[in-house]
């Protein structure tokens, strides 16, 4: 799908979705802290992890990934965006390449509707087996 399939408010949070993966890519936890809501109700599963609930703990996760040695960058594709009022989801398979090697990783995004933001509430990323 390129952008023009989607409607206008599924591109809004398409551009929340690439600011998140341009954070992660450039190991930036300011930029990571500016995609997501801060509030206890938020969760990350990464992939090999427990459930984190919490803004703390969500945020202390990132800041332990970009203080490692890996560099990052991921190839999004089969991107699907769903949009109910104030409330919108994401699926997306994360090609990622880091490292010489690479993988898939199916992730799902949560966003609220802040004003005129989309705020990450939860993601969630599993490997994909054979990847």
């Amino acid at each position: 799908m390129n952008q023009n399939d989607f409607t206008p408010a599924e591109q809004t949070v398409i551009a929340a979705q690439e600011r998140f993966y341009a954070a992660h890519e450039a190991g930036d936890l300011s930029a990571m802290e500016a995609v997501w809501e801060h509030g206890d109700d938020v969760a990350c599963t990464h992939p090999g992890w427990p459930t984190l609930h919490g803004w703390s703990s969500v945020r202390e996760s990132w800041r332990r990934i970009f203080a490692g040695l890996a560099t990052n960058q991921f190839i999004c594709t089969n991107v699907s965006v769903h949009v109910e009022g104030n409330v919108a989801w994401s699926t997306v398979d994360e090609n990622l390449v880091a490292n010489g090697m690479s993988g898939t990783i199916a992730a799902t995004n949560v966003y609220v509707r802040r004003g005129d933001a989309w705020k990450m509430v939860n993601h969630h990323g599993s490997p994909v087996a054979g990847s």
